[in-house]
């Protein structure tokens, strides 16, 4: 555990930068005392409204509170939640200057109405429409010109329209050629453009949806697999192990909930990290604090292993806190020390 609190102790040395699907969060708190005479459903009597980075902003958020260094790309609309996100952003000395803006679309907006600490709702304004040529053609662009500032680059695919085909491939090829670490949160639709990649960290369900998606047709007869559901180690280890083949990765990250973790290295090591959570209020966001940890502690020396435990510990601490929550090397490092 030791070498874990050394890591984290190098976390200012690292610089990242963080391509993805920016998004909003909304918050309005409140408390239920009554059922609706309209319908059968709760009335919340809303006492305040906070706003938090979101998505791909979260990732950098995250990093940011850790330590880490941290630039941000990302679409935008022009709209008043637009400015309202980047001015979060400034607040958390993050670099916004390479945000863009595309003028007929949404800035991604997700509303979560809390009563006493019960989420009731979620309400989501979006567009999903793939960004513009002329965006793409920027944003290859960015990254070609500043790929050795930055130790590695996150993708933070929601797929809301920034992440496709041609702006990964261009990426991907950029951080390969520069040997550049390159992790991807990923969308399970777009798991054929993530090929040779540093790590992806799908949860359960994205890892499920993942072995239908890539359609390979002889494996639940060669391996008697559930398709619909991983519901033990066995079947998450082959799953692993096929996506790792398929995708060509150098590592494989499964986010497992109440289970922990499952990391796949290209040795073939297989490693299950028992879950930290101490008590779980919220796991909105908790993906977001896996793949920035994780993909920090790698910039600054960690190994696969290693990075993969202080992530655990991180998204431990920040599902038992309310709302899209970050954490910061002081909480991580005395969460590894009780532990």
């Amino acid at each position: 555990m030791r070498n874990l609190i050394k890591i984290i102790r190098k976390f200012s040395q690292g610089n990242i930068l963080v391509i993805g699907d920016l998004i909003l969060d909304e918050f309005i708190w409140g408390d239920v005392e009554r059922i609706s005479p309209e319908a059968p459903v709760p009335v919340v009597w809303a006492k305040k409204r906070s706003y938090m980075p979101g998505g791909a902003a979260n990732v950098a958020h995250n990093i940011r509170s850790l330590g880490g260094k941290v630039s941000i790309v990302g679409v935008v609309g022009n709209d008043a939640n637009a400015h309202t996100l980047i001015s979060e952003l400034k607040k958390k000395n993050i670099e916004t200057k390479n945000i863009l803006i595309e003028q007929r679309r949404h800035t991604t907006l997700k509303t979560r109405i809390i009563a006493g600490h019960q989420q009731v709702v979620r309400v989501d304004w979006e567009h999903r429409e793939v960004i513009k040529d002329s965006l793409n053609e920027r944003i290859i662009n960015f990254v070609k010109s500043n790929i050795r500032r930055f130790d590695a680059i996150i993708i933070e695919d929601y797929g809301k329209g920034l992440i496709n085909p041609v702006l990964l491939s261009e990426i991907i090829e950029c951080a390969r050629q520069n040997q550049k670490i390159i992790t991807v949160d990923p969308k399970e639709e777009h798991f054929i453009y993530y090929q040779a990649v540093t790590c992806i960290t799908p949860n359960r369900k994205e890892a499920e949806n993942a072995i239908r998606n890539i359609k390979i047709k002889d494996m639940e007869n060669r391996f008697k697999l559930n398709f619909d559901k991983l519901a033990n180690r066995r079947d998450i280890e082959v799953a692993g192990k096929e996506i790792m083949q398929y995708l060509n990765l150098e590592s494989l990250l499964i986010t497992l909930g109440e289970q922990g973790m499952c990391l796949f290295e290209k040795n073939g090591r297989i490693t299950h990290i028992p879950t930290v959570a101490q008590e779980v209020f919220d796991v909105s966001g908790a993906g977001d604090t896996v793949i920035g940890t994780f993909t920090l502690a790698l910039s600054v020396g960690a190994d696969k292993l290693e990075a993969a435990q202080i992530a655990n510990f991180a998204a431990g601490i920040v599902v038992g806190k309310i709302g899209v929550a970050v954490t910061n090397q002081k909480e991580l490092t005395q969460r590894i020390r009780m532990h």
